[in-house]
Order: structure tokens, then C-alpha cells, then sequence
């Protein structure tokens, strides 16, 4: 009898995916007429659909021209909007054109799913009128986005702290560096607030509130060497950013040699973004194959969902001297039954000079065989070849800087585990080479 199980589940499946089929077939036979229309028009030009009638409850208007130009289109699958049931985070694949320079690919974001977003409506709403429903553009001018007005010269700590991960624990340095790197507006490069105008703040204010990623991509900008996507502007409630390319999912499976080298540039970005020059930590909190993407032509690994950055001024740390604040943190390793999962106190992030949290991160999520991702374990570095495995230094390494035996084991563990794959991807080159 058991035998006949599998045969069964296979019929299952057959017939679960042909279902399945059919079901899109026939959605497609109801949405015939939205189909041709889609393909027709370019719906990044109607100013309701980007949500361009809702500023100044928006993220900026900087690429609204390009938009109503005409310049920004959906790919062929970004423009059936029966799709959109499937594409919950709202991110869209779209070409972007210029006259000069031809066309090239950006990915489009809504900075939130439809749900989340509803949701911030009815918060300016509730908070304006009492009433989750009302006159949104009316109701900005009664809220805290509002009352910090062209009176109030800085941005300060007190006002915004705790309002999203990005300002968990704010220094004047950085809303100042915020506040005069914001690329929605013309006169960017002052960190006086009332530089900016009306609609300009409050559109700051309100990303700083609802998803800060588009201020973490100006802040720390990919053209000075910070590992995150670029930033290209906004228009209404979608934002643009430079396509990276393909998700770090995508070489689960690539060759050992190319896996090495991805393995080690996470390892330097968990380095270069816990210790710089500016004094600035930058922890990250979710951490996923899905948050990283690597480019085609260069191989480089970027940071592509940027939302959950903790930014911690190590400067304000030395000069506060919290208690404890010169004791090493490290972070504690826990089981969970759910993928991506990280154990972090945010106000630890923000009261130590040294921490371990990236590195935990990128080596217990993405590296290590405790990474779970899609139903896969194994994380990255997944079967290695038969001398790295039998040697087991790296085995090794992977488990110290995930889950420490020793105190502190993970801070020595990290600075290894990054020279011992900086010498697997200089030997794979070498060997490439003859």
C-alpha cells in the first residue's frame, strides 16, 4: 500500500498545477479587455495610479516629469494589474529612457504593500480628524508632519527618535546628514530645515515615519562606496531605484568559485558597515537572500531593501557614555521555527562602541547551515568540495561566528572567516587564470 503513496501525491501535484493553470487561464479569458488596455497604456502616467494626488502624503516628486513625460514604463509582466495579487511588497521592473543615453532597467517601488499603505491613510486621518477616513491633503497640515514648520531650523533628535529603524536612537549628526542629502528637493546640501519648503518637509517626515529606506539610500549613497542600491527619485508614492540585478537567491546553486567570492563580499559589507571612517554603525535587521542582489557585469553584491537599517553614531556613543557603552556586545544565537529569523536588542545597538550584530546576521542567515531560505538549508557555502570539507576550518569558522562557544569568539571568527574566503577566491582566480 505504501508503495502507491508517491504515485499518488505525483497525481496530486499533476493535477494541483493543472488547476492551477486553468485557473490563470480563465483569469486571463475575465480580464481580456484590461488585458489589451494594459498593454496600451502606460499607467505610470495617470497621476492617481502613483499616487501622485495624494501628496504632500507622498515620497517626493523629483521624477514626476520623467513620469508624466513618459520616460518610466512597466515591463511586459509589471503591466497586467490582475498580477498584482501575487506582487504583495509592490516592487515592479520597469525601463527607464533618455533621449541620449537609451534605455535602461530601474526597479519601482511602492515602499509597502496596499494594506500598509491604507493603513498610514488612516493614521494621518485618525490623527488630523479623529476619523480613519477624510480629506488626506487637508489632514497633512493638522498633523506632527506638519507642525514642525519653516520656524523650527533643525531636525531634532527629540522629535523623530523611535519613529522607524533609521532613527531608533537619531544624533543631530545624522538628521542633519538626512536633512542635507534629501534629494526631493532643488536646494539639497543644508541640513537647515527651513530650507525646505512646506510640502518638502512633510514629505521628508512622512518616509522618515512610513519606510526610511529612500533616506537610507540618499544618506549613505552607492557613489560614495556605501553598499546599497542608487537612489534615482520619486513621484507620488513610488520610488525609483537603479537595478542591481539578479536576487542573491539566484546563486544559491552557482559554482563554488562564484559562491566563495559572494560569500566574502557579504562578509566585507558586514565589516564596512559596523566599522568607517564617518563613526556611523549601520546594523542590519532583516536579513535574506531576497535583500541582497548581485550585479551582472561587476559581480558586486548590494544591499537592495534597505528599511530595517539601524543607524547608530558610534561618535554620540563615546561622547554619552552610556553604561557599559566600551563593553563588547555580542549577539545571542537563538533557535526559531520560521526563515530569517535574528535575536537583537535595539537599544544594545545603540549604546555600545562595538558590535558584533552584522556579522551574526549575514553568517547565521546566509552563510552557515543553520540558514534557512525557501524551504533549503545549508546557507551559501553549502556543500563545499571534499578538501575544504574534510579540512573543516571553515565548518568551523561558519559555526563560531554563528553560534560562539567562546566569548567573543565571533569578533575573532569573523576577522578569519573573511581571510580564509579572501584566500579560497584568490586561489580559485589564480587557478581560473592558468
Amino acid at each position: 500500500m505504501l508503495r502507491f503513496l508517491p504515485l499518488k501525491l505525483g497525481r496530486l501535484y499533476r493535477c494541483l498545477k493543472l488547476l492551477l493553470v486553468v485557473g490563470l487561464f480563465v483569469i486571463l479569458l475575465m480580464n481580456t479587455h484590461n488585458l489589451f488596455a494594459s498593454f496600451q497604456k502606460n499607467e505610470l502616467t495617470d497621476r492617481r495610479f502613483i499616487n501622485l494626488n495624494k501628496c504632500p502624503a507622498c515620497f517626493g516628486t523629483s521624477w514626476c516629469r520623467k513620469f508624466m513625460n513618459g520616460q518610466v514604463s512597466f515591463e511586459t509582466w509589471g503591466r497586467l494589474r490582475f498580477l498584482d495579487v501575487f506582487n504583495v511588497k509592490n516592487v515592479y521592473f520597469a525601463q527607464y529612457g533618455e533621449p541620449r543615453e537609451g534605455t535602461r532597467r530601474v526597479v519601482l517601488k511602492r515602499l509597502g504593500s496596499n494594506q500598509e499603505l491604507a493603513e498610514i491613510d488612516q493614521k494621518i486621518c485618525k490623527r488630523a480628524t479623529g476619523r480613519p477616513r477624510c480629506d488626506l491633503i487637508q489632514a497633512m497640515y493638522k498633523t506632527e508632519f506638519a507642525r514642525i514648520n519653516g520656524d523650527v531650523r533643525l531636525l531634532t533628535p527629540d522629535v523623530v527618535e523611535g519613529w522607524s529603524d533609521l532613527v531608533h536612537c537619531p544624533s543631530q549628526r545624522l538628521l542633519d546628514r538626512v536633512v542635507r542629502r534629501y534629494a526631493e528637493t532643488k536646494d539639497s546640501g543644508s541640513f537647515l530645515l527651513k530650507n525646505l519648503k512646506d510640502t518638502e518637509r512633510m514629505q521628508l517626515l512622512m518616509t522618515l515615519a512610513f519606510n526610511p529606506e529612500p533616506l537610507v539610500l540618499q544618506s549613505f549613497p552607492s557613489d560614495e562606496g556605501w553598499p546599497f542600491a542608487k537612489y534615482l527619485g520619486a513621484c507620488g508614492r513610488v520610488v525609483a531605484v537603479n537595478y542591481v540585478g539578479e536576487e542573491l537567491w539566484s546563486f544559491y546553486n552557482a559554482p563554488w568559485e562564484k559562491r566563495v567570492d559572494l560569500a566574502r563580499q557579504l562578509m566585507d559589507i558586514a565589516e564596512q558597515l559596523t566599522n568607517n571612517d564617518f563613526e556611523f554603525a549601520l546594523y542590519l535587521l532583516d536579513v535574506s537572500f531576497d535583500n541582497f542582489a548581485v550585479g551582472p557585469r561587476d559581480g558586486k553584491v548590494i544591499v537592495v531593501d534597505a528599511e530595517n537599517v539601524l543607524v547608530a553614531d558610534k561618535r554620540l556613543i563615546k561622547q554619552n557614555k552610556p553604561e557599559n557603552y566600551d563593553v563588547w556586545y555580542e549577539s545571542r544565537f537563538e533557535e526559531c521555527d520560521r526563515e530569517a529569523c535574528l535575536s537583537f536588542s535595539k537599544d544594545s545597538l545603540c549604546s555600545r562602541v562595538t558590535v558584533d550584530h552584522n556579522y551574526y546576521a549575514i553568517c547565521q542567515n546566509l552563510l552557515s547551515r543553520y540558514a534557512t531560505w525557501r524551504g533549503t538549508t545549508g546557507g551559501l557555502l553549502h556543500n563545499p568540495p571534499a578538501h575544504i570539507a574534510k579540512d573543516g576550518q571553515l565548518e568551523a569558522l561558519l559555526d563560531e561566528c554563528t553560534k560562539p562557544k567562546k566569548r567573543y569568539g565571533r569578533y575573532q571568527a569573523a576577522k578569519e572567516l573573511r581571510e580564509y574566503l579572501t584566500q579560497l577566491a584568490a586561489a580559485s582566480s589564480s587557478a581560473t587564470a592558468r
